[in-house]
């Protein structure tokens, strides 16, 4: 299976975060709710790993990518937070464009910080995607 099999899956995942987190999290303190999430991720990610014998390699793993993985996991739990928070106060039909943006920061933060080229078509994806978030947030 190739990458875009995964990353259209992903999508659909992240779709159904975001609804049943909108679900999920009202009348709920949008930390409270961050917490059981990421809790649930834990135990999920470490069934799996562990499961599937991925764990055999933890000894490997190097002090930098130790380092960019924590970093990571940081990034993400703000992200979480964030996205909690804006969930508990506005529609999730608004919302979730606008963490999608994400797309757009990853394409233009690629080009620096790991050489990757921005090209016309993916200058141009990058434009349309911000329009789109831009327009479902406002609609």
């Amino acid at each position: 299976m190739s990458w875009l099999f995964w990353a259209v899956l992903s999508a659909l995942f992240a779709a159904a975060t975001a609804l049943l987190a909108k679900v999920g999290v009202a009348h709920v303190d949008p930390n409270l709710a961050t917490a059981i999430r990421t809790s649930v991720v834990v135990i999920f990610a470490w069934t799996i790993a562990l499961s599937l014998g991925a764990h055999a390699g933890l000894a490997q793993v190097g002090r930098r990518s130790w380092m960019f993985l924590a970093a990571s996991g940081l990034a993400t739990g703000l992200s979480w937070i964030c996205y909690f928070h804006a969930l508990s106060l506005g529609e999730a039909s608004k919302v979730a464009p606008i963490d999608k943006l994400s797309v757009v920061f990853v394409v233009l933060l690629a080009w620096p910080l790991l050489g990757e080229a921005i090209t016309l078509p993916k200058a141009a994806g990058a434009f349309l995607i911000a329009a789109g978030a831009i327009v479902l947030a406002w609609a």
